[in-house]
């Protein structure tokens, strides 16, 4: 690289914050002015960049290991959130696997959500909490029944506030049936006769139709945090909750990594996916490299979608027939790999290490040939 070149490269190079503090100390006590500072923060800059890793370094094996070894600290726990009975938030050595594993099914799905500058107040965000919580039938109605005589179910809301909502609902998430408004009750008149079973069905799926709120939002609960108001809740729907005039949709954000993903794009699932790792070691008090987490994440989310850490991601993708075998499903790939007469090249660490071969990493990496002085 020529000194030109390499100049305009180091320009880009943005040094940890705790190395600028330490270079802003021994700026004030040598008493530097501003073209010797910046001199030393360049030579920093070009230690730090030639110092970051060394050629033919594991990366992988250093990462897996960084992260894994203090992970086997972790306590299998739950926290409660907000003192709220029945409300629990995974955390720990659970959480931790729902992140690597990338599950889309979580066990506590949440979000935190902010307001614009205009609905920043209390009373802004308690209404807007009440307004996104879902609300279904099944908490709206006083009681719901089945007249076997008529065939027919029977539906009686708290108020007649409700009527429209319940009916709107029906009328737009069940065909084939024939809905009334009563005095006192809403009659669902099947078209055509229906069993027992057939009707206990029927009064289910009407319980669990949404009829208000925004779809997956169990919960909220209104924090303030610095000068500012924020909503957490229980349960995710990133894309619906970002079409209100009141969020603020550079900050709101979902624990939900496929969501993310599917609604902001992988770079936002990427960050997600460390935020959310960092976090979670964090509150356990366990330190590791920010560094580290990164290139699982990167690993994760190179493909362009959130891959899992396992046989059915990251690991299932290997080419090396001995890698795949070794890791899990042993006979299915030894067995998969004769019948298409595939071929491993031995060039990863795993496969050389099976066979008993040096990988080329660290000092297997190079070929050291010696050259004896000849004898006078």
């Amino acid at each position: 690289m020529s000194g030109e070149s390499q100049k305009d490269y180091l320009d880009e190079i943005e040094l940890p914050k705790k190395i600028l503090d330490e270079i802003e100390e021994v700026a004030k006590s040598k008493k530097l002015n501003q073209k010797q500072k910046e001199k030393l923060i360049r030579e920093v800059k070009r230690v730090y960049v030639n110092s970051r890793w060394e050629p033919g370094e594991a990366i992988g094996i250093i990462a897996a290991t960084s992260i894994s070894e203090p992970a086997t600290q972790m306590t299998m726990r739950t926290y409660h959130f907000a003192g709220i009975a029945g409300i629990k938030v995974t955390y720990g050595l659970p959480r931790l696997i729902e992140i690597f594993d990338a599950k889309k099914e979580l066990e506590t799905p949440m979000m935190t959500i902010y307001l614009n500058q205009e609905y920043d107040t209390m009373e802004h965000a308690k209404k807007f909490a009440e307004k996104i919580i879902e609300k279904k039938v099944k908490d709206v109605i006083e009681t719901i029944t089945i007249n076997l005589d008529k065939g027919r179910i029977e539906i009686y809301p708290y108020s007649k506030g409700y009527f429209g909502k319940i009916i709107r609902g029906i009328e737009e998430n069940i065909r084939g049936v024939k809905v009334e408004k009563k005095e006192k009750y809403i009659k669902v008149v099947p078209k055509k006769e229906l069993s027992i079973p057939e009707l206990q069905k029927l009064k289910q799926k009407i319980l669990e139709i949404t009829i208000d709120g925004v779809k997956g939002i169990e919960n909220a609960i209104v924090r303030r945090e610095g000068n500012h108001w924020i909503i957490n809740t229980i349960g995710s729907n990133l894309a619906e909750i970002l079409s209100f005039k009141e969020v603020n949709i550079s900050k709101t954000r979902t624990n939900d990594i496929h969501e993310t993903a599917k609604v902001l794009g992988i770079e936002a699932a990427r960050n997600l996916i460390i935020e959310e790792a960092m976090k979670t070691l964090q509150e356990q008090g366990l330190d590791v490299d920010i560094r580290h987490v990164m290139l699982v994440a990167d690993t994760m989310t190179f493909y362009g979608k959130v891959l899992p850490i396992g046989r059915y991601g990251i690991a299932g993708r290997k080419t090396s027939v001995l890698s795949k075998a070794l890791f899990e499903e042993t006979i299915k790939h030894l067995v998969r790999a004769s019948a298409r007469n595939e071929a491993d090249e031995l060039k990863g660490i795993f496969e050389n290490v099976m066979i008993g071969q040096i990988p080329k990493v660290g000092t297997g990496i190079v070929k050291l040939i010696a050259q004896w002085p000849e004898e006078e």
